[in-house]
């Protein structure tokens, strides 16, 4: 029976890790949050005390934190769980962070005989609970290779972008093209309501056309069309717009250092940092429709 650390048990995490527990792997949780490790802990997971003893005697180590600066804190120095792990340790970072940061903390594991790959997902907490995530996976073949069977357990589709850090590259071009999706959508279907079409008939006429795309499929932003997404509870829960601009600053900075035009991107960032503005930070990020449509209430 594979061991596997997980450190990182939010919106995402948490019920990624319980996937793992229920294909029957040893899993031992950590998180700041007690009530986070305390829900597993019902689940069949042990519980660790800190990061460095969850590791310690895990075969595979998965972490899925908010940023780069807390993927970098947990990895690196002589503190890190690089240096608490046993040699040939796999450890696979499912945060969606800057290329860099993944190629570093990569170089660092692979310098103590242990292997890495980024591999960040896509799908959502629906996804994260129905084990249907897509990974995006940056590292060796060899590691890639050893993750996979564990991944599988967690996610639907699998893709080998290339090198570490491609998986973080690939991640922050979808997120790119999510927010700009969400943005246009939430856009058409304020101007079909305004001029007198229900919402849940544009969303099935779009559904058939040219304009389909997941977040009509999916996620829809418009209150009460679909049921089980954030726009129907309030915009609570999912994904948040504070980690929907982290993603669209990583995909800027990666436009910028790869000299890519991005005037789409760009738009759907000040939309979003609008909303953040006004307080709307820990609102999903299908909130932005009620930038277009001021009757809705958030």
């Amino acid at each position: 029976m594979t061991h596997i650390a997980f450190i990182g048990l939010g919106n995402m995490g948490g019920p990624m890790a319980v996937n793992l527990v229920q294909s029957g792997h040893r899993v031992t949780v950590f998180d700041l949050s007690v009530p986070a490790m305390d829900s597993l802990k019902r689940e069949g997971a042990s519980v660790a005390d800190s990061a460095l003893s969850a590791v310690k005697d895990a075969d595979i180590v998965v972490t899925m934190l908010p940023a780069a600066q807390h993927v970098e804190r947990l990895y690196l120095g002589n503190d890190g769980i690089i240096r608490g792990a046993k040699p040939g340790t796999l450890f696979i970072d499912s945060s969606t962070i800057d290329a860099d940061t993944a190629k570093r903390v990569g170089a660092d594991a692979y310098a103590c005989n242990m292997h890495f790959i980024d591999a960040p997902v896509s799908g959502g907490t629906a996804g994260a609970k129905a084990g249907t995530l897509t990974f995006i996976m940056g590292g060796s073949p060899h590691a890639v290779a050893q993750a996979t069977p564990v991944l599988q357990c967690m996610g639907r589709n699998l893709f080998h972008a290339g090198d570490l850090g491609a998986g973080q590259i690939a991640k922050i071009c979808n997120n790119m093209l999510l927010a700009v999706l969400m943005a246009g959508t939430s856009e058409a279907l304020t101007m079909a309501t305004k001029n007198g079409i229900d919402p849940k008939v544009m969303s099935d006429i779009m559904l058939q056309s040219s304009g389909c795309n997941w977040t009509l499929e999916k996620y829809n932003p418009c209150p009460d069309v679909m049921e089980n997404v954030p726009s129907s509870n309030q915009y609570e829960g999912g994904f948040m717009v504070k980690l929907m601009n982290k993603d669209l600053n990583l995909a800027m900075n990666t436009a910028a250092d790869s000299v890519s035009t991005t005037p789409m991107a760009t738009a759907a960032q000040s939309l979003y940092r609008m909303l953040e503005s006004q307080g709307h930070g820990e609102k999903d990020f299908s909130s932005v429709y009620t930038l277009f449509n001021k009757h809705t209430n958030t």
